[in-house]
């Protein structure tokens, strides 16, 4: 390919997913010098791009690549792709909060959608739970949590589609394998038809 009468190269998609700790932003750069998830994956992160976000405040999984439509696959609504997260809350979900949750919350900026919740561990104090989202809003699940009397005490997503973070800890970053990246553009061609089906 030639732009300007210059020959230039594609450059090669690369695919990565890290295991994001607590305080790196989820962000290219950051003007005011704090650590971005681009500085834990160090110089193999030229030209990556984070798909999608995690407040600093959250751990877990996180795509990071320069395939611009997989990146708009996997984070567009219209896709359905599924985040899961467990959440450390505050105080024993009921029930009823399960079923509140997994109709949907109004939020400040509209309806969540339905998810899956379901309590994995309680203590007297607080509670872990798994809540399963297909938006990717600004804090939804901390407001979600928030919205039914259950603050979160720690958060972390664990999956995203068909990729989970395995053995991966807090820090730690690995290339996809091929057959994980095509297992994810699947899953987003896949996920995209069955919406459409169902409007």
């Amino acid at each position: 390919m030639e732009v300007d009468g210059r020959r230039v190269r594609a450059q090669p998609k690369r695919y990565f997913i890290v295991n994001k700790p607590r305080g790196p932003l989820s962000t290219v750069v950051d003007h005011r010098g704090r650590e971005t998830v681009l500085d834990v994956l160090g110089e193999k992160a030229q030209r990556l791009y984070p798909a999608g976000r995690l407040d600093a405040d959250t751990e877990g999984l996180l795509l990071i690549t320069n395939d611009g439509e997989l990146t708009y696959r996997a984070t567009h609504p219209r896709y359905q792709v599924e985040k899961v997260y467990e959440a450390q809350v505050r105080g024993r979900p009921s029930a009823a909060v399960l079923r509140r949750l997994e109709q949907g919350i109004v939020l400040e900026d509209g309806f969540t959608g339905p998810a899956r919740a379901r309590l994995l561990r309680a203590a007297k104090d607080s509670s872990l739970l798994e809540l399963t989202v297909h938006a990717g809003r600004k804090r939804m699940v901390r407001r979600m949590l928030a919205a039914v009397g259950h603050p979160v005490l720690a958060l972390r997503r664990t999956r995203i589609g068909p990729l989970s973070l395995g053995q991966l800890r807090p820090g730690e970053h690995r290339a996809l394998k091929d057959e994980e990246v095509a297992a994810l553009k699947a899953y987003t061609m896949r996920a995209a038809a069955s919406s459409e089906e169902a409007t």
